[in-house]
């Protein structure tokens, strides 16, 4: 017995075998973009948690009472709310430290931002065989860590006649930042058209007109991004400041948080208070300079 396909017939009368249909196709598995969509969901809220939760303790624990510390839910509202951690520490000299940490922190970050540009701008401008030496040892500078040269560090701050004083705390702290920040700006400016540069040439401009009216406006970015990153730094610096002074006149906000320690033990609510202080500052900055931070962080890395 045979079997003989299923014919059709044609519009000349003629007839042809019929084609068999087609088999479905399966469908695709979602389960696993699914999954990974929810295990990613999961991560997120984890490190959302990881970084919250600190803070939102920070908070709370200085809004407690100083015999209230030790009772409770330690996450918990505090049933009795008080300031008077905050008047503690307005009270003290939380104010000269304040000032210190800004003088010394604006004053670093200028001094940084104003020699890494003008490093960065004549890196990229004059490709030499010295400026690209320059540029090596300036990465070659990213893997010192800072713990290795505190002592040669201290010695020459000595030798200078600078030792507790706040300048001690602002050379250093310019010069280990100079690395990063010479690397930003050098990728950024890398990126800048050569026609800009040649066009303003024409018209006669020299080095320094071509570093204020071109290469400055142009790298706003990437120089807010290195100067909110290096305060940053500055501003939470401790390993300088304990071992270049001593004098409580020229205590830097991360040492003067070490002041609330007393004989028998510390004021955890108080120093909780002052670290709220602290940080207050430093978030304004990045408020205010969040959009410029975003566009440097995005920009200059794209070869």
């Amino acid at each position: 017995m045979t079997i003989t396909a299923p014919t059709s017939r044609t519009p000349q009368g003629k007839t042809s075998p019929t084609a068999p249909s087609p088999a479905p196709r399966p469908r695709r598995r979602t389960t696993t973009g699914a999954a990974r969509r929810t295990a990613t969901g999961a991560a997120a809220l984890l490190w959302t948690a990881v970084v919250i939760v600190p803070v939102y303790w920070l908070v709370v624990t200085s809004l407690r009472a100083r015999a209230d510390f030790t009772t409770g839910d330690p996450l918990a509202l505090p049933g009795h709310p008080t300031l008077d951690n905050y008047r503690t520490v307005l009270a003290g000299d939380f104010t000269t430290y304040l000032l210190n940490s800004v003088l010394v922190t604006v004053t670093t970050v200028a001094l940084t931002v104003a020699a890494a540009l003008t490093a960065a701008f004549t890196i990229v401008r004059h490709r030499t065989r010295l400026s690209q030496l320059t540029f090596r040892v300036y990465l070659l500078g990213l893997a010192i860590p800072l713990q290795a040269v505190i002592i040669p560090v201290y010695l020459l701050i000595i030798r200078l006649h600078l030792y507790d004083s706040l300048a001690a705390i602002v050379l250093p702290s310019a010069a280990f930042a100079l690395p990063i920040t010479v690397m930003i700006l050098v990728s950024f400016l890398r990126d800048v058209p050569r026609s800009l540069f040649e066009a303003m040439i024409v018209d006669g401009a020299g080095d320094w007109r071509l570093l204020l009216s071109l290469a400055a406006p142009l790298a706003r970015p990437a120089l807010m991004t290195v100067a909110v990153y290096d305060g940053l730094q500055v501003w939470n610096g401790f390993l300088f400041p304990l071992i270049l002074t001593q004098s409580a006149d020229k205590a830097v906000l991360p040492l003067a948080l070490t002041l609330y320690r007393g004989e028998y033990g510390i004021n955890v609510p108080a120093t909780m208070a002052a670290v709220v202080l602290s940080t207050l500052p430093m978030l304004a900055l990045f408020i205010l300079a969040r959009r410029q931070l975003v566009a440097g962080l995005t920009a200059g890395f794209s070869k």
